[in-house]
C-alpha cells in the first residue's frame, strides 16, 4: 500500500462524487476509473462514507488552512479581511470540484455530512473571529464571522454555478471590500458616543 495509490483514489473520488454526489457514485466506479479492482479500493478506505467522510475532512481542512494562513501576516484588520477572501477565491478557483463537494454536493443531505460542513463553517468562524476588530461583544464577532463565511461561500456557488470565470484578486478584493465597509460601520457606529 502506498501513500500515491491513497492519494489517487482520493483525487478520483472527489472528481466523481462532485461531478455525479454520493449516492450515485459506487466504489465500483472509483475502481474503474483508476484501472484497479475495488478490493484495491477496500484496501485503502473500509467503505465509501468513510472514503467520502475523509474526502470532506480533507477539503475542509485545505480551504481553511489557505484562509488563515492568508491573513497570519498582518495586523492591519482591513488588509486581513482582503488577504482572507483573495485566498477564499483562489481557492474556490483553484478548486471547483473540492468546492462543490464541500457545499453543493451530497453534504447538504446526509445529516453526519451536513454536520461536518456545518463544523467546517464553524471552525472557519472561529478560526477568523479574533481578526474582526470591532467594538462588540464575543457573540455578536463569532455572528459575524458567520456572516462573512457565509457571504464568500454564496458568492462561490453562484459564480461556479454561472460557470463564470473569475479573477480571484479582483472577486476577493471587491467582496472584502463590501465585507469590510459593513464592518467598520459596525465599529464606528458602536464607538460613536450620541451627541
Amino acid at each position: 500500500m502506498t501513500v500515491n495509490r491513497r492519494r489517487q483514489i482520493l483525487d478520483v473520488a472527489l472528481t466523481a462524487f462532485s461531478t455525479s454526489g454520493y449516492h450515485n457514485t459506487s466504489m465500483n466506479d472509483i475502481a474503474e476509473a483508476l484501472s484497479i479492482t475495488k478490493p484495491v479500493v477496500y484496501q485503502y478506505f473500509d467503505s465509501k462514507r468513510a472514503l467520502y467522510l475523509q474526502l470532506l475532512h480533507d477539503v475542509g481542512d485545505d480551504l481553511l488552512n489557505t484562509v488563515t494562513k492568508a491573513v497570519a501576516g498582518t495586523g492591519d484588520p482591513r488588509l486581513q479581511t482582503e488577504r482572507g477572501m483573495v485566498a477564499y477565491f483562489a481557492w474556490v478557483a483553484r478548486n471547483k470540484e473540492a468546492f462543490s463537494l464541500l457545499f453543493e454536493s451530497s453534504a447538504r443531505v446526509d445529516g453526519e455530512f451536513a454536520h461536518i460542513v456545518s463544523e467546517f463553517e464553524e471552525g472557519a468562524a472561529r478560526a477568523i473571529s479574533p481578526f474582526i476588530a470591532v467594538d462588540a461583544d464575543g457573540t455578536d464577532v463569532h455572528t459575524f464571522a458567520i456572516g462573512l463565511v457565509g457571504m464568500a461561500e454564496a458568492v462561490s456557488r453562484q459564480v461556479i454555478r454561472e460557470q463564470r470565470t473569475f479573477e480571484p484578486e479582483s472577486l476577493g478584493a471587491t467582496v472584502a471590500a463590501l465585507a469590510w465597509g459593513g464592518l467598520r460601520s459596525l465599529g464606528q457606529s458602536r464607538s460613536t458616543k450620541p451627541r
